[in-house]
């Protein structure tokens, strides 16, 4: 599994990354629209209406911490929506402070439009962001994420949103703190449950359609999307979903949740009865104890403290564990992976690309012991020019993606009720120098046409941007009819557990049947999956 070094390095590409969008091309108008709250100024940019840094929820400091999310208070006048409101904590508190960084604080409930149109009563397909970083970092204020060009192409609304994070939004309290807490270990996605709401309640002043609603996201994001698949809260806000390389089979158990805050409370020098007080805490505190209990943890662990809690009631069983979670079965699915995600977390060690034999081996036994051999004789078998390296990060890239990726696919569909289509992402990016193969997070400036946005993980190339122009369309045409079937790829049929069809994404994208087949059956028997 990831260590804090990837940890670390995938955190940084999330909180890290300049504030661009602020900054963007200048204002051509302003635009005013009204919602429950009050009114709202935003500004239109290339004919797209933009409005960052809605508040849909009230600040979550003091007697709201680990409380449930409530609306946000009511303003007269008019309330610019011109920047990004602040992500929620995740920063270490003592470290630097970079002039790049986005601004954090429990004050974070906000959200971001993009809209061809406001109050003209067209109703648009609404496509809402679930950002990436686990359930740890990230934000919705990602450059990366500008709608602009997503709204353009495919006359949709996009919106992308922030919530509580960590140890602030996961913290699973109700076994210590009695019933006021009982919804403490949910609480980030009751933020994103009530952002849902606040579409369902707004979203037609912006020109969108609340029947028609489309929750996507990549790696974390998707987690947030499975997630939310099983949350009888969620039931009926959302009309479509789409994972990307986010696998949620499992979630946080209450006794590992109970671990983690009652570790927490030790940390901070109080005791199991003393709870309240955790409410009372600077958060910078409880961030900088959280960080050290984090600290060396390898990613399977930092998922099973601070994580969304199966409690029964707001998560009434895992996601896709033992089967897919029935809450909303009737939902269209789009789900895939990358072929070499791995890439992607450990680009800075230049030691994982020039491994040799020996080395991939021992590597491979950290992740999967006994299993090695067998798992390697059959990666090999699959891949027969593959460099030592090339097959760790293809095994290593199946264990935390791929095999329970299509395992969801399959649990998914057995449910016979929605349809699920499964993609499976192995172009290559030129950047790097081609190191990287297929990394995790390669489908974001695809899906989003943003692949000439300076600085990007797919380069803005030629190949680049007319696969972009394809997959873009598709995700597209998914969140308009639950179908992603578009002229520009070939046709894509309803994946089946028989045959498995999978549209394989690349410059000439075909659909095929169980494309890895046995990496998947071999990967899947070593995790037991079932």
């Amino acid at each position: 599994m990831n260590t804090r070094r990837d940890f670390i390095a995938s955190a940084a590409a999330f909180i890290a990354a300049p504030i661009l969008a602020d900054r963007a091309a200048a204002t051509e108008a302003s635009r005013v629209a009204s919602t429950a709250s009050g009114k709202l100024r935003g500004q239109t940019v290339r004919g797209v209406s933009i409005f960052k840094g809605i508040p849909y929820g009230a600040s979550t400091t003091g007697k709201n911490r680990f409380m449930p999310p409530l609306n946000p208070p009511a303003w007269t006048g008019v309330r610019d929506a011109l920047q990004y409101g602040a992500s929620a904590p995740q920063s270490n508190p003592a470290g630097p402070v970079s002039a790049q960084r986005i601004p954090e604080s429990e004050d974070c409930l906000f959200l971001n439009i993009w809209t061809p149109a406001v109050g003209d009563g067209k109703k648009r397909p609404v496509m809402f962001w679930c950002h990436g970083g686990g359930f740890r970092t990230g934000t919705g204020s990602d450059p990366r994420l500008d709608g602009t060009n997503l709204a353009l192409r495919g006359d949709v609304v996009v919106v992308t949103v922030n919530h509580r994070l960590n140890v602030l939004g996961y913290a699973y309290l109700a076994e210590l703190g009695g019933a006021d807490f009982a919804q403490s270990g949910d609480a980030g996605m009751l933020d994103i449950v009530h952002a849902l709401k606040w579409v369902q309640t707004n979203i037609a002043e912006f020109g969108g359609d609340a029947g028609n609603v489309t929750i996507f996201g990549q790696s974390g994001g998707g987690r947030k999307v499975g997630t939310l698949l099983a949350m009888p809260s969620a039931k009926g806000l959302f009309h479509r979903a789409i994972i990307e390389s986010g696998p949620t089979i499992k979630l946080v158990e209450p006794d590992a949740g109970t671990r983690a805050a009652a570790s927490l409370m030790t940390k901070l020098g109080l005791e199991r009865a003393q709870v309240r007080q955790l409410q009372e805490i600077p958060a910078e505190k409880i961030m900088s104890a959280y960080l050290a209990l984090s600290a060396g943890q390898s990613y399977e662990q930092l998922t099973q403290g601070f994580a969304p809690a199966v409690d029964g009631k707001v998560l009434p069983q895992h996601p896709f564990y033992p089967t897919a979670s029935p809450v909303s079965a009737d939902v269209p699915l789009l789900i895939g992976f990358a072929r070499t995600e791995m890439t992607f977390q450990e680009q800075n060690d230049a030691a994982a690309f020039a491994l040799d034999e020996a080395g991939m081996r021992g590597r491979v036994t950290k992740l999967l012991g006994e299993s090695t051999g067998r798992v390697i004789d059959i990666y090999r078998r699959a891949n027969p020019n593959a460099t030592p390296s090339e097959i760790y990060f293809l095994i290593a890239s199946d264990n935390n993606y791929g095999a329970p990726i299509m395992k969801i696919e399959e649990r998914r569909a057995a449910l016979n009720r929605g349809r699920v289509y499964a993609y499976y992402f192995t172009w290559e990016t030129p950047v790097q120098g081609g190191r990287l193969k297929s990394p995790h997070t390669i489908e974001i400036p695809f899906v989003f046409d943003n692949v000439k946005l300076p600085g990007g993980i797919a380069g803005n190339g030629p190949e680049a941007i007319a696969l972009a122009d394809k997959v873009s369309d598709a995700w597209i045409a998914f969140a308009r009819t639950g179908d992603p079937n578009t002229p520009k790829l070939p046709k894509w049929p309803a994946f089946q557990a028989m045959d498995r069809p999978t549209m394989v994404i690349n410059n000439a994208s075909r659909v095929v049947n169980d494309p890895i087949r046995e990496q998947r059956v071999v990967m899947s028997a070593t995790l037991k999956l079932g």
